[in-house]
């Protein structure tokens, strides 16, 4: 087909209202507040690059996430279109009462449960990459995979990466960038800033038609020192110099590209911590050796920052909920612990929690779930962090951010309040394919 036969093909199709496929490039800032973008000026933040998509892009006021507002449910969600309940990735770390797993968090893509925007577009005959997004481990459909994992922090951490990564890539990328590859329990601005490296190398070596970069600066300062300080502005400001890289790249190799910028989840600022496992060692439903590890179990916090999930042993056993149900309720009666909510099931599966959980606690903004110290520990004490978010979605400090501009975007469209779950639906029409598990239809951004 000649040149002028492919213009009047494109013209033809532009009349006709047929969807056009475009390239995307879709990057998380985790922890991005919307009001740091949209109030930029305000709050005193020199962010250009982000600023930009506002002005020649569409936006979202707010973004409504998941239960919990985790990173990595939420990062599933987002490119699943799904609530946790279906997807499957119901919180950060692996459920593991009698700590065998080491810590070890949900970085395996096997443990999905419905198709990915990766699968799907692959599936479409695009090309695909990813850069450290959250449970991409062997990710199905990702032709250029740097996913994200860790151990130790030891060394060897870079090893079991080459073993997991797309074969030679990073080795191919480490060349190009003359330096090594962050080890994935960096979440440092230095960390950032070399796997945005990584990311602008893989674009111009490989151009992917749809690519995800995650970075997770902005979330390490804002647990350490809070939300809205100045050393959370500080990151934040040099996040945004990685992606007008980022952008700058895309454009040279796909000008044609959409690019959209999400965030999986607010940030509440914290002053107070609740242990909920002292009050399950008393109550005897957790029961310690003579070292002060665990040695049974019948009911135990699961616990995501500002929430925790509660886990019976048998789920079926009517007389164990009923005694967990007592004890969680005489907790929320005394305002000093800082219990917000408790959901029952029927309320977990309204907001698509995590199926398997008897009960689920939200804390008061500015209370936080503190891991187990043993039988001493107090019950409630200072939190251990300055920000935390993991609370139950809706409120506006839990807000999460959509930008999104390019091709056919709408310059200074406003989108108003958005549900998580129809940014994936948005992308694949964008791409030009059907995500037809997601639960949200797409977002109109032309």
């Amino acid at each position: 087909m000649g040149k002028a036969a492919l213009l009047l093909t494109a013209f033809t199709a532009s009349l006709s209202g047929t969807a056009m496929a475009e390239p995307v490039l879709l990057i998380s800032i985790d922890g991005l507040r919307p009001g740091d973008v949209l109030k930029a000026d305000k709050r005193g933040l020199a962010i250009p690059n982000l600023r930009r998509f506002v002005t020649h892009g569409a936006h979202a006021s707010g973004v409504t996430g998941v239960l919990p507002t985790l990173t990595y449910p939420s990062h599933t969600t987002l490119l699943t279109g799904v609530s946790p309940a279906r997807h499957g990735i119901v919180a950060n770390n692996s459920f593991d009462p009698m700590q065998v797993n080491q810590g070890g968090w949900t970085w395996y893509a096997s443990d999905i449960k419905v198709p990915t925007l990766w699968e799907k577009a692959s599936e479409a005959g695009l090309s695909t990459g990813n850069i450290h997004w959250p449970v991409s481990v062997a990710a199905k459909g990702v032709r250029w995979n740097l996913p994200q994992i860790w151990r130790t922090g030891h060394a060897d951490d870079a090893k079991l990466l080459d073993a997991l990564a797309s074969p030679g890539l990073k080795a191919e990328l480490e060349r190009a960038t003359g330096e090594p590859y962050a080890l994935g329990i960096d979440e440092s601005l230095p960390g950032d800033e070399n796997r945005g490296r990584f990311a602008t190398a893989l674009i111009a070596a490989h151009k992917p038609e749809f690519l995800t970069v995650y970075l997770t600066a902005l979330d390490h300062e804002q647990h350490a020192q809070g939300p809205g300080t100045p050393a959370a502005k500080a990151v934040l400001e040099k996040i945004d110099a990685i992606v007008g890289k980022l952008v700058a790249a895309e454009l040279r190799a796909h000008p044609d590209a959409v690019i959209a910028l999400v965030s999986d989840h607010g940030f509440e600022p914290t002053q107070s911590a609740l242990n909920l496992f002292r009050p399950f060692i008393d109550a005897k439903l957790i029961t310690l050796d003579k070292d002060g590890k665990i040695a049974s179990w019948e009911a135990m916090p699961w616990v995501s920052g500002g929430s925790a999930a509660i886990m019976l042993i048998r789920p079926d056993d009517a007389a164990l909920a009923a005694r967990v149900k007592t004890l969680v309720e005489k907790l929320a009666a005394d305002p000093a612990n800082g219990i917000a909510q408790i959901a029952d099931r029927q309320d977990i599966a309204r907001m698509g929690g995590n199926p398997q959980t008897a009960f689920y606690v939200n804390l008061q903004p500015g209370t936080v779930t503190d891991i187990f110290r043993g039988a001493t520990a107090p019950v409630s004490g200072p939190a251990p962090v300055k920000g935390m978010h993991g609370y139950f979605p809706g409120p506006a400090n839990l807000q999460s951010t959509f930008l999104i501009m390019g091709r056919g975007v709408q310059p200074g469209k406003k989108l108003g309040q958005i549900d998580m779950r129809g940014i994936a639906s948005t992308l694949a029409k964008i791409m030009g394919f059907a995500l037809p598990d997601a639960e949200v239809r797409a977002i109109d951004v032309k």
